[in-house]
């Protein structure tokens, strides 16, 4: 029987009234908040006993912030899969850009509360490309999250799949909390602000899932386009009494994390910056859907065009694939894997189905060693660029 999680809350914080929001947030009509919340101790979650014969959880913290960044989609150059595709007027003229560089805002990172040095990623997870960093938990455990916006947006960090109360949700929306318990919804310019998640057996692994789950997180003060500015990455849970110290699942080799994701950058809060004068074009019509599909990116963790870090593995090895999708309404892809299969719900697959904000996971024991296409089946996806490669070694 899961024993509910009840804790004691402590927020100290300076609330104080802006007129509205920074220049690149100007086109929506919700009223920004200027709370600076100071760093919070969060509810007391240890302070709960484990059930009857189990470890008691743990409390991990991640120091996150969200920071500006030049995203460059394709890093190595165009057609790193090297693809064959009919000639069009961009190859004609010669006026395919060898990079496509978009500013953004993406979650990185830090090793402490004074957000001067940067985790360095650990080499397994560069494939990550644009998602930020990966948060872990056991079933039991409690995670707690000092978020730092460096970004001039209003920012939050919203998950999926844990447990939370009224001010740690991350979102803004007419829900009749007040004060305290509205200070999470919006994290002004500069803030800084501590939520507190717990991981329950409804945030974990079900009777019919492998040994560890995924959830994400995301910005949630306008969705759509807090996510296609950058602001999303992973959460993986594993099942009580069957993680690592680190939360990894233990029996599993290999784990690999892959966002089948459209990035509109028209909807993204730096669009007009991005843009130009393209922007401004864009504005003054109802609609103008080949610019949208100029500026609309076909990506595998941020990257096109085979610009995914390989993704290495061994033959014979256990591994594990947790997948995801974006939001947008052409977020609708078939993962596909050449030369291996996966076991997805019990079944044999090489192909799995993702709709908008889709998560799941399949394992994998490869077979087939070689370098392997990786990449959405959706034919529009594909010939966009929505195409990694990965390998198996002996």
């Amino acid at each position: 029987m899961a024993i509910r999680l009840h804790c004691q809350s402590i927020l100290v914080f300076f609330l104080t009234m802006a007129g509205g929001l920074s220049v690149a947030q100007e086109k929506t009509t919700i009223p920004a908040r200027t709370a600076k919340p100071m760093e919070l101790t969060g509810r007391a979650a240890h302070d709960v006993a484990p059930p009857k014969n189990e470890k008691p959880g743990i409390v991990r913290t991640y120091y996150i912030a969200a920071d500006e960044v030049d995203w460059d989609y394709t890093p190595r150059g165009r057609n790193m899969a090297g693809l064959p595709h009919i000639e069009g007027a961009e190859d004609e003229t010669g006026g395919a850009q060898l990079h496509r560089i978009y500013h953004k805002a993406v979650y990185h990172e830090y090793t402490d509360v004074t957000f001067k040095t940067q985790r360095i990623r650990a080499q397994q997870w560069e494939h990550l490309g644009i998602l930020g960093p990966l948060i872990r938990a056991e079933v039991g455990d409690t995670v707690r999250v000092v978020f730092k916006n460096n970004t001039h947006l209003t920012t939050t960090m919203h998950p999926h799949g844990l447990q939370y109360q009224k001010d740690a949700e991350g979102a803004f929306y007419k829900d009749d909390t007040s004060g305290t318990v509205k200070a999470d919804d919006t994290v002004s310019p500069g803030a800084l602000y501590t939520y507190l998640w717990t991981v329950p057996e409804s945030s974990g692994p079900a009777s019919m899932d492998v040994s560890s789950v995924l959830w994400m997180y995301h910005s949630h003060f306008v969705e759509s386009t807090d996510i296609n500015t950058g602001l999303i990455g992973p959460i993986i849970v594993t099942r009580r009494g069957q993680a690592r110290p680190d939360g990894s699942p233990k029996d599993v080799d290999r784990e690999f994390i892959a966002d089948f994701s459209l990035f509109d950058e028209t909807d993204s809060w730096f669009f007009e910056r991005n843009a130009g004068t393209q922007a401004r074009a864009f504005r003054s019509k109802a609609l103008n859907p080949a610019l949208r599909e100029q500026h609309t990116l076909y990506t595998i963790n941020g990257f096109i065009e085979g610009n995914l870090p390989m993704m290495t593995m061994r033959k014979g090895e256990h591994v594990r694939w947790y997948l995801l999708s974006n939001d947008n309404e052409d977020d609708v892809h078939m993962a596909h894997w050449h030369g291996n299969t996966v076991v997805w719900n019990g079944m044999r697959m090489d192909s799995l189905f993702l709709g908008p904000m889709a998560m799941t996971s399949a394992d994998m024991v490869p077979e087939s060693e070689g370098i392997w296409l990786f990449h959405c089946h959706v034919s529009d996806h594909l010939a966009a660029g929505m195409v990694g490669l990965y390998q198996v070694l002996p």
